[in-house]
C-alpha cells in the first residue's frame, strides 16, 4: 500500500499573480509540516524563500515537471494561521501576488533566512514565588540574599550591563536562585521600556472617562471607534486607559503612528505606564526589528508601537487595535505592495473580534463616511484637556502688503508681540528648501529636472535638487535658453525663511525642522528637546511639525502660505488642506496660555479657508461630503487606479488603452472606466506614465471586474514594454 503523495503549496516572491507546487525535500515528511514555515526552493535560475502555504494532496502539475524543495528553514510555523488567513485576504483585494504580500510579512532578516530563534536582551526578574519568599532561608548565603534584595528594588528585571555593575560575581548566586524558582530568565525586546518611573495615570475629563468606557465594554468583541478629538483633547490618555485594561487582562495592543517621528515621545509615554513597550518601524535595525516582532509573536510584548508596517506583526495575545491620526496618508503604501494600514487595521480587528480605535482631530472623510453608515461608533472629545483653551483663529490678507521672505509685516508684529511675552511660535511652510524656484532674470528660463516635468528646488548649500527624483546638480553658470549669467532664485523655502528670522530675531534661537535638517539619527529629538529647554523659541518646519508633537510655550502659529492647496488637481486637495491646517493650527495653546494662529493668504475670501475658519472642521468636512455624493467621487464609490510607465511616452497610453479593451467586457455598466489620460506629472525619474481610472457604485462589481480580467493583463503584447500596477482605494491621484 502506497501513501498519499504530498506537495507544497508555496508563496514565492514573484510578480506572478499565483502560488507555486513543489515536492518536499527528500528528507522531510512532508505530512509534518505546518502551513506558515519558510521553505528555500528553487525558483528560475536562483534559490528563494518562500513561505509555506498547505500542504496538498494533488497538484495540477505534472510530477515529471515538479522541482523539489531544498530546504525547510522553520521546525514549527513562523507565522501564526491569522497572519497567513490575513495575507490571503489582502492579496486578493488589492489584486497583488500573493508572494509578494507574504513578503511584506516578515522582517527582512527573516525573508533573507535568518534563524528565528530567541533573540533579545537577556533579563533576569523575580517569579512569582521568589517575590514572596522567606528572606530567612538566605541566611547562610548573603550573596544570594543581596542579589535578591536588587530585584525586590526592581520589579521589571536587570540586564547583565546593570548586575555587572552592581555586583561583579552575580552569576553564581543568579544560578543558585533560579535553582530555588526564585528568579527566571527572559528575552526583551529593543526599545521595551519598563514602567520603573512609577507615573501616576492622568485623571479623565468627562468625555475622555465616557470614551474608555464605551470602549471597555467593547473588549472581547469587534466594535470600530472612532475617537475625534480636537487637538490637545487627550487621544492618548484615552488610549493608555484603555491598553491599561487590556494588558492587565493577559492581552497585547498593537497602536500604529504615521511616521517614525512620533515613535520615540510615544514610547516614552507608554513605557512610564507599562513594562516591556516593543517598537517597530525603519529606524531600526534588522536585529532589532526581528526581535522586537518575536518577542510580539511569542507575546512577550505586551504593547507594540510601530508605523505602516507594524500592522503584520503577528500578535499572540490581541486585544486591541489603535490607529493614530488615522487620516494621514502615511499609512497608504504608495509602490509594491500598495496596502492601507489603517484599512486593514479594521479588518485584522475584525478578524480577531477585537476593537480597533481610529484616532483623529481631523477624520477622514471615509472614516466619517462610515460613522454614517452605522458602521463605525463616534466618540468625540470636544474640548481641550486641563485648563487649556482652543487658539484663535484668523486669516491674514497679504494681498499688496510687503513681505520680507514671505513673511508680512502683520505675521512679524504678532511675532514679536508673542516673544515679548515669553511665547513660543511655530511657523509652518510645506515646502523645503532655499527656494523653489530658480530662474533667468532676463528670459524667464527656470532650471527644470532633466528627468521630471518639475522645476528643480535650490537649496542654501548653492544645489539645485529635484524633489520627486533625487537628481542634484550646481546651478548653471549660463542660460541656456539666452546665453544671460543673470539669475534670480524665486519663492521661499524653509531654508530661506530660517535665514531671515535669524536675521530678524537674532535673539530667539531659531530651529528649522524638515527632512533635510533631521538626516541623522537622534537630529530630531535634540532639536525638541531644545524647544522644550528654551533654547528655541521660533519653530519653522513642514508637515512633520503637524502631527501629535506637544510643545506647551507654544502660543503663536503661523502658516505661511495657506494657498497651496486650494488650487490643487487630486480630489482630495481641499481635504488634505483642511486637515494640515487645523493639525498645524492645534499645536497653539496647549498649556494654560491662550494660543492665536494666522494664516498668511492672498485668497482671505475664498469659501473653503472661509467656512474652514469660521465654522471648523467638522462642518467643512459634511460640506466635503456633500459634495462628494453629487459629485461621484469616493467614498461613496468604490475606486482602482490601474498606472503604467515606460521610458517612451506612447508605451503607457498604448498598455492601457488595450487593458481597457480587455476590461471593458467584465466592467459593462456596473464599472466606469475613463482614460487612459497622462498623470498630473507625466515624466518622472525619465520614465513616462499614465493611468486609467475605474469607478463603481459598489466595491463587489468592482472586484469581480479586477478579479476576471487581471491576469490577462500580463499576457498583452503591449504589457511587455512597461511596467504597470493596480492601486485599490488610491490615496494620491498622480
Amino acid at each position: 500500500m502506497t501513501s498519499t503523495p504530498h506537495y507544497l503549496r508555496v508563496a514565492v516572491p514573484s510578480p506572478l499573480y499565483r502560488h507555486f507546487d513543489y515536492l518536499p525535500p527528500a528528507d522531510v515528511d512532508a505530512a509534518t509540516l505546518r502551513p506558515g514555515v519558510r521553505v528555500r526552493v528553487p525558483f528560475g535560475k536562483r534559490d528563494v524563500i518562500g513561505v509555506l502555504l498547505e500542504i496538498a494532496a494533488h497538484t495540477d502539475v505534472p510530477a515529471i515537471k515538479l522541482k523539489r524543495a531544498r530546504r525547510v528553514l522553520d521546525e514549527t510555523a513562523l507565522l501564526p494561521e491569522d497572519m497567513l488567513a490575513l495575507a490571503r485576504w489582502a492579496a486578493e483585494y488589492y489584486r497583488h501576488p500573493i508572494g509578494g504580500v507574504m513578503r511584506a510579512l516578515l522582517p527582512v532578516a527573516l525573508r533573507r533566512g535568518k534563524t528565528a530563534g530567541p533573540p533579545g536582551e537577556a533579563v533576569w526578574k523575580l517569579t512569582p514565588s521568589g517575590a514572596m519568599a522567606d528572606i530567612i532561608e538566605l541566611k547562610r548565603a548573603p550573596r544570594q540574599r543581596a542579589l535578591w534584595q536588587l530585584f525586590k528594588q526592581h520589579p521589571h528585571g536587570l540586564d547583565a550591563p546593570v548586575l555587572d555593575a552592581r555586583n561583579e560575581n552575580w552569576a553564581a548566586s543568579m544560578r543558585a536562585l533560579a535553582k530555588r524558582g526564585w528568579v527566571i530568565k527572559i528575552f526583551r525586546a529593543p526599545g521595551c521600556n519598563g514602567n520603573t518611573s512609577g507615573v501616576t495615570p492622568v485623571a479623565l475629563n468627562a468625555a475622555q472617562y465616557a470614551a474608555v468606557e464605551k470602549i471597555h465594554a467593547a473588549l472581547g468583541n469587534f466594535h470600530a471607534f472612532l475617537l475625534d478629538g480636537i487637538t490637545g483633547s487627550g487621544k492618548t490618555e484615552v488610549y493608555l486607559d484603555v491598553i491599561a485594561g487590556v494588558v492587565q487582562a493577559g492581552l497585547q495592543a498593537l497602536v500604529l503612528v504615521p511616521e517614525i517621528g512620533l515613535t520615540p515621545q510615544l514610547l516614552a509615554r507608554f513605557g512610564a505606564r507599562f513594562d516591556r513597550v516593543a517598537a517597530f518601524h525603519s529606524g531600526l535595525n534588522e536585529g532589532e526589528r526581528l526581535t522586537a516582532w518575536l518577542a510580539a509573536r511569542d507575546g512577550r510584548a505586551p504593547v507594540v508601537i510601530g508605523t505602516r508596517s507594524a500592522v503584520f506583526v503577528p500578535l499572540k495575545h490581541p486585544g486591541v487595535i489603535v490607529v493614530d491620526e488615522e487620516h494621514d496618508t502615511s499609512f497608504k503604501q504608495q509602490d509594491g505592495f500598495r496596502y492601507s494600514a489603517r484599512d486593514l487595521a479594521v479588518v485584522r480587528a475584525q478578524r480577531h473580534a477585537i476593537p480597533v480605535i481610529l484616532g483623529s482631530a481631523t477624520p477622514s472623510l471615509e472614516s466619517l463616511h462610515n460613522v454614517s453608515q452605522h458602521r463605525y461608533v463616534h466618540l468625540t472629545l470636544p474640548e481641550r484637556a486641563g485648563s487649556a483653551c482652543h487658539p484663535l483663529m484668523r486669516l491674514l490678507d497679504i494681498r499688496g502688503r510687503p513681505l520680507d521672505e514671505g513673511l508680512s509685516d502683520l505675521l512679524l508684529h504678532a511675532i514679536r508681540r508673542h516673544l515679548h511675552a515669553h511665547g513660543q511660535v511655530l511657523l509652518f511652510l510645506n515646502r523645503r528648501g532655499y527656494a523653489p524656484t530658480f530662474m533667468c532674470h532676463n528670459c524667464g528660463q527656470a532650471a527644470q529636472c532633466s528627468r521630471c516635468d518639475a522645476r528643480m528646488t535650490l537649496h542654501g548649500n548653492r544645489r539645485l535638487q529635484c524633489h520627486h527624483c533625487g537628481a542634484e546638480r550646481p546651478p548653471p553658470g549660463r542660460c541656456t535658453q539666452c546665453g544671460s549669467t543673470d539669475f534670480g532664485a524665486f519663492g521661499q523655502g524653509t531654508e530661506r525663511v530660517e535665514q531671515a528670522l535669524a536675521r530678524l530675531f537674532p535673539e530667539a534661537g531659531v530651529v528649522r525642522i524638515d527632512r533635510d535638517s533631521t538626516r541623522h539619527k537622534g537630529s530630531m529629538e535634540t532639536f525638541f528637546e531644545g524647544v522644550r529647554r528654551g533654547k528655541h523659541r521660533i519653530l519653522i518646519g513642514t508637515q512633520m511639525l503637524a502631527k501629535g508633537h506637544d510643545f506647551p510655550n507654544v502660543t503663536l502659529v503661523g502658516i505661511l502660505d495657506a494657498d497651496q492647496g486650494l488650487f490643487g488637481a487630486d480630489f482630495r486637495a481641499s481635504e488634505r488642506m483642511a486637515q494640515l491646517i487645523i493639525q498645524v493650527a492645534g499645536r497653539a495653546g496647549r498649556a494654560e496660555r491662550p494660543g492665536e494662529v494666522l494664516i498668511q493668504t492672498h485668497h482671505p475670501q475664498h469659501p473653503l479657508l472661509t467656512h474652514l475658519v469660521r465654522e471648523g472642521y467638522a462642518s467643512f468636512a459634511a460640506a466635503l461630503l456633500a459634495e462628494r455624493r453629487l459629485a461621484g467621487l469616493p467614498p461613496f464609490v468604490a475606486m482602482a487606479l490601474l498606472r503604467a510607465e515606460a521610458p517612451a511616452a506612447a508605451a503607457p497610453r498604448a498598455f492601457l488603452a488595450a487593458a481597457r479593451d480587455r476590461l471593458a467586457p467584465a466592467c459593462g455598466r456596473q464599472v466606469q472606466l475613463l482614460g487612459p489620460v497622462a498623470a498630473s506629472m507625466e515624466r518622472r525619474a525619465g520614465r513616462y506614465r499614465a493611468q486609467l481610472l475605474l469607478l463603481a457604485a459598489q466595491r463587489a462589481l468592482l472586484q469581480q471586474a479586477l478579479a476576471t480580467t487581471l491576469p490577462a493583463l500580463d499576457a498583452l503584447r503591449e504589457a511587455r514594454r512597461v511596467r504597470w500596477s493596480l492601486d485599490i482605494d488610491p490615496a494620491e491621484m498622480f
